[in-house]
């Protein structure tokens, strides 16, 4: 259902299959800005420095990854074709896509990492959507049915800008800049009113390590979320510290241990992790892990600071999806809830 993990993570897990993760490219740098030229033009500079121009904002959008789609989302835009739909309503709960009888259900247009050319062409769309973890290949392919909008994967030097920064420029080209504003604005206070709420119940400073995990054969790998990743980012945001002493990579901010690595925690840690009851292999903590000596002995494990997040929480998501994790992790810290 989903492509195969960062090559970070590749290496301790060969099967990883959660998120889109690969390749980064420069900043758009300066210029990224759209102009309204005559006749309601629009002229845009996209991740790789392409100037992308449309006669007016697009309508008929395709999106070929899901942070793209919830942008497209949350900005009012229903996607006419979108990547993995099945994928997508899986685990990105936050912007649910339209769905029968309505007229605006997107066409599946195969898999993130290999759209189906044919499809998109029979959409006839306005503007492509893409980010630089599509391979070249389909690019050259894509661009020749439609305008592509090349975004920018993920940074972990910044990756909140890097999130914006891509739903301002989609906004751009759709025409919905005001709705940008306001669901950055809304983020803002989500993030304000979740770190409000944290101290109060005494999770100033928190150490949380949030990570996710797979089953591979008989082998365990899990992938902890640095500071580097869009969740370490919001963590921060919420006053929370990242105790992962692992390296991220430079895109995701994503690391790789095993279970023996978990052991490296500090032992007044809090542990989170993302699964979903649509694919088993992802939930080993409460799974493969059960019965471990090692997952046993840990600390949080023993002090029952193990914490699910509902399914359908995306990770690499926009700020809806963002909001989602904040609720999340409040519920879970204040309320001291363990999903099991």
């Amino acid at each position: 259902m989903r492509r195969l993990l960062l090559a970070a993570a590749a290496a301790t897990a060969a099967a990883l299959t959660l998120s889109a993760c690969g390749t980064t490219e420069p900043s758009a740098g300066k210029g990224d800005t759209a102009e309204k030229k005559t006749g309601e033009r629009i002229s845009l500079t996209d991740a790789t420095g392409k100037k992308v121009e449309l006669d007016g904002p697009a309508k008929k959008v395709v999106g070929t990854e899901w942070d793209v789609v919830e942008h497209l989302v949350a900005l009012g835009v229903d996607p006419v074709g979108v990547a993995d739909v099945k994928g997508y309503t899986a685990w990105d709960k936050a912007a649910p896509l339209k769905s029968a009888p309505s007229k605006n259900v997107p066409k599946d247009i195969g898999t993130r990492g290999e759209p189906s050319t044919d499809t998109v062409a029979a959409l006839a769309p306005d503007l492509i959507v893409a980010t630089t973890d599509l391979p070249p290949a389909a690019v050259t392919q894509l661009q020749k049915i439609a305008p592509i909008l090349n975004l920018k994967s993920a940074d972990a030097k910044d990756p909140i800008g890097t999130m914006t920064k891509n739903l301002d420029l989609i906004a751009q080209a759709t025409g919905t800049a005001e709705k940008a504003d306001k669901l950055k604005k809304d983020f803002d206070a989500k993030l304000a009113a979740g770190r409000q709420e944290l101290e109060k119940a005494g999770h100033k400073g928190t150490k949380f390590a949030f990570a996710d995990g797979y089953l591979t054969g008989n082998k365990v790998s899990v992938r902890p979320f640095t500071s580097g990743s869009l969740i370490g980012a919001v963590n921060a945001r919420l006053g929370l510290q990242n105790p992962w002493k692992v390296k991220g990579d430079p895109a995701y901010g994503l690391g790789a241990t095993d279970v023996e690595g978990l052991t490296k925690l500090d032992k007044d840690a809090e542990f989170a992790y993302v699964a979903n009851d649509t694919d088993k292999n992802s939930s080993v903590f409460t799974g493969a892990l059960a019965d471990n000596a090692v997952w046993k002995s840990l600390p949080f494990v023993k002090a029952n600071k193990v914490h699910r997040l509902p399914d359908g929480v995306w990770m690499f998501g926009g700020t809806m999806s963002m909001e989602s994790y904040v609720d999340s992790v409040v519920t879970a810290l204040t309320k001291n809830l363990t999903k099991k």
